[in-house]
């Protein structure tokens, strides 16, 4: 658990501040259709000092992805120690990020239930760390690049595995099921380097730690993802980079772990909080 302000999503558009265990509703106390334009008009600090008797109860809310509608959701792949050579495909850590781009639709909120499509059992798991955009930038250096991350929250960034291999280049069938990922539980304020730079990552299946590491071994560091992503396209308040995943998604067993309807992720990172969904089979 983290001891930042948190703000989430939940009931649609409805945003609110955490506190304790239940939810302050600020959708009706500010101008902001959602914490996208919030965090575009530099919002959130203001917002974490409400002080009132929460309006929701937290379990009781049903949660969306934090932001919601973002213009650009953006994915880091192969981005940590030993994950090149999971590939087993006799070629060299690339020396600049492998990049992809997932649709908000294709993920889901915290403690909901992600989904197995019908046309593959190959769902996957991948947990990573997630940064939100808070301040418009192009060709941003890597030393202000911190100056335009507006907060964090984290990622089971699902994948259909033997879809990502349908053609002979991308991804993109593969990372873009409806709901075949997570988002979540909520935005943590970004204020210092010490939330990002060295924090622990860790994904578990079914309380069965599966994924493990820190964020300083990363090849590719934060600062360098929004250097890089903001050399070739405008990054805006709200946009999403989902920063890459440790070795050990259920690909890589032998025989290959996937998740089946039951099953129970959680993805948990150091200041940040827990992200915790299931498996169902699509209806």
């Amino acid at each position: 658990m983290t001891d930042h302000p948190r703000f989430v999503t939940f009931s649609g558009n409805r945003y609110g501040l955490v506190h304790g265990n239940g939810i302050i509703d600020l959708t009706d106390d500010y101008p902001y259709p959602s914490l996208r334009e919030a965090i575009a008009d530099g919002a959130l600090p203001r917002m974490s000092q409400t002080r009132r008797s929460p309006d929701v109860d937290l379990d009781d809310a049903t949660l969306g992805i934090p932001i919601p509608g973002p213009e650009k959701i953006i994915c880091v792949g192969v981005n940590f120690p030993d994950r090149n050579a999971e590939y087993k495909d006799g070629k060299e850590q690339p020396p600049n990020p492998s990049l992809f781009v997932r649709f908000p639709r294709s993920f889901v909120g915290h403690n909901q239930n992600i989904v197995r499509p019908a046309e593959s059992p190959q769902l996957d798991y991948e947990g990573e760390v997630v940064i939100v955009i808070g301040k418009h930038g192009r060709r941003i250096s890597e030393k202000d690049a911190y100056n335009h991350i507006a907060a964090i929250t984290l990622s089971n960034e699902g994948t259909v595995r033997d879809w990502v291999r349908h053609a002979k280049f991308n991804v993109t069938q593969g990372k873009n099921w409806d709901r075949s990922g997570a988002i979540g539980p909520w935005l943590v304020p970004f204020t210092d380097a010490a939330q990002l730079d060295d924090i622990a990552l860790e994904t578990r299946v079914n309380g069965e730690i599966r994924q493990s590491d820190r964020t300083s071994r990363m090849v590719f560091s934060f600062r360098k993802i929004v250097a890089y992503v903001s050399t070739f396209t405008t990054l805006i308040p709200g946009d999403v980079l989902i920063c890459g995943t440790p070795i050990g998604a259920g690909a890589r067993f032998d025989p290959p772990q996937w998740l089946k309807p039951g099953d129970v992720i959680e993805v948990e990172a150091d200041g940040i909080g827990c992200l915790r969904n299931g498996v169902e089979d699509e209806a």
